[in-house]
């Protein structure tokens, strides 16, 4: 079970081309699920049925497991099953048809406008490190890129005559993306200071001694600069769910948003349509005569 478990991994990492990161993920929850199989005394992936994997669910479910954790789970059985059906190792996928549990939807946390101005505004040092990590801030918000995405940069993707920006996303799917005003303006600042580094390849994003940065070191700059300039936790992310959430509030085409991010379902993007009405509900309730229904009466 174990040859072909690392047999799916490696296709995975090789044909399908997946990230480090998101390879890992599956990876380990594979691993979980063949702890349960040994657990099980089961020595064949066609012994794992149905009941038994709703019984892997229910336990995980009562020791704390989310209802996302479950899902991706059970995502990862699905897909580690396609691939022994197509290999002709197994007959059926036990996980056809379950359902993780449901649980709360957690929307994903942004900054305001007013909060993105701030981080990007503040008082900045005509050095490597800083226009390095501003051009670094002002890429992710003015176009959304993943983290892989930016550290995957190269300057052959740049063409800021032209403000667009080609990246690798998910799937190893390329898009074309534009690069906003104050984002080309922090690159034209940061490419000659790159170039006196002697980069070690055509990385946009390095470090002082050429290497190109890798995911932690760009986590850390900016959850640096968000301690800095706004007091708070701050990864990539957010920077990614700030500008979805405010050209949807913005445009109001969600189609539109869904192209720029690279999700390949809709469904997807539209969390960020519960964030726009939330946007929405308080610009209401402060306006609105008579929307506040409850207040002191007194």
């Amino acid at each position: 079970m174990q040859d072909q478990l690392d047999a799916y991994l490696e296709h995975l990492r090789s044909e399908r081309q997946l990230s480090p990161h998101t390879l890992s993920g599956y990876g380990q929850d594979l691993a979980k699920l063949l702890a349960f199989c040994t657990s099980e005394s089961l020595s064949d992936w066609r012994q794992l049925d149905t009941p038994r994997l709703r019984r892997l669910l229910g336990r995980l479910h009562l020791e704390g497991q989310s209802s996302r954790s479950l899902a991706r789970l059970l995502s990862a059985t699905r897909g580690l099953y396609r691939y022994l059906l197509r290999e002709g190792l197994c007959e059926s996928d036990p996980a056809s048809g379950l359902m993780p549990p449901k649980g709360e939807r957690r929307l994903p946390r942004t900054l305001d406008t007013d909060r993105a101005a701030q981080l990007l505004d503040g008082a900045l040092e005509d050095d490597f490190i800083a226009r390095r990590d501003q051009a670094m801030l002002e890429l992710f918000y003015s176009s959304g890129l993943r983290l892989s995405e930016l550290v995957g940069l190269n300057l052959d993707g740049l063409d800021l005559p032209a403000g667009l920006v080609r990246v690798i996303g998910k799937g190893n799917k390329t898009r074309e993306l534009p690069v906003g005003r104050m984002a080309r303006q922090a690159l034209e600042h940061w490419l000659p200071l790159r170039a006196l580094a002697k980069p070690a390849d055509g990385a946009v994003f390095i470090s002082q001694q050429g290497r190109r940065l890798g995911p932690r070191a760009v986590q850390l700059r900016v959850r640096q600069a968000g301690v800095r300039e706004l007091g708070q936790h701050l990864h990539p992310h957010m920077l990614r769910h700030s500008f979805a959430s405010h050209m949807l509030e913005s445009s109001q085409d969600l189609r539109a948003v869904q192209e720029l991010l690279g999700h390949a379902d809709i469904a997807t993007t539209q969390v960020y349509t519960h964030l726009d009405f939330q946007h929405l509900a308080k610009v209401y309730d402060q306006a609105h005569p008579r929307a506040k229904r409850k207040g002191s009466t007194e």
